[in-house]
């Protein structure tokens, strides 16, 4: 526990803390439809089935009274993230891949009020415990918005950098182009 916020890791979550979820992931997540040209929102079926997909954990932190107030999703099968291609982290880290070491930070959220709190921390935190117990790799995406405007990368990688040792590598980019004709 950090600060007055507790973080338990969960592999399903009852239908109550979803729904409060998929407010909050709603709010923090659906201005982006208009802001990344790549799809960065979950539908709703797509959520409410990863917040029950046991092979994503969830990082779920809840304060004093026990109410949930941030969560960060986490997994080691690259196949729950349809976004990605697993087989370019095998290629690219044979050797976490033959250990089973490739981890994925899906998304955080953090209630609202509370950003600039420890949960945004205490939730990484708690995913770094689990990737660095199996010596892997966690792999993010970031949209350029909330790298330019939001630092998320920026705030992920200090994170994980004050509490361990870590090697930060830039993996890809992708630029959209738009030919128009007047």
């Amino acid at each position: 526990m950090s600060g007055r916020y507790r973080v338990a890791v969960e592999t399903a979550m009852d239908t109550l803390t979803t729904h409060a979820f998929w407010d909050l992931y709603e709010a923090a997540f659906g201005p982006l439809r208009t802001r990344a040209a790549a799809r960065q929102v979950l539908t709703r079926e797509e959520f409410d089935a990863e917040m029950v997909d046991p092979r994503v954990t969830k990082h779920v932190a809840r304060d004093a009274d026990g109410t949930p107030v941030g969560v960060t999703t986490l997994t080691r099968d690259l196949s729950t993230v349809p976004w990605i291609s697993p087989e370019y982290f095998a290629a690219r880290f044979p050797e976490h891949a033959a250990r089973d070491a490739i981890f994925y930070l899906g998304f955080t959220l953090v209630a609202p009020g509370l950003q600039g709190s420890t949960v945004f921390g205490d939730m990484i935190s708690s995913c770094l415990v689990e990737f660095t117990a199996a010596r892997g790799i966690c792999g993010y995406d970031v949209c350029a918005y909330n790298d330019e405007v939001l630092r998320m990368d920026t705030m992920i990688r200090r994170t994980m950098a004050a509490r361990t040792t870590v090697r930060h590598h830039r993996l890809d980019a992708q630029t959209y182009y738009c030919v128009e004709v007047p």
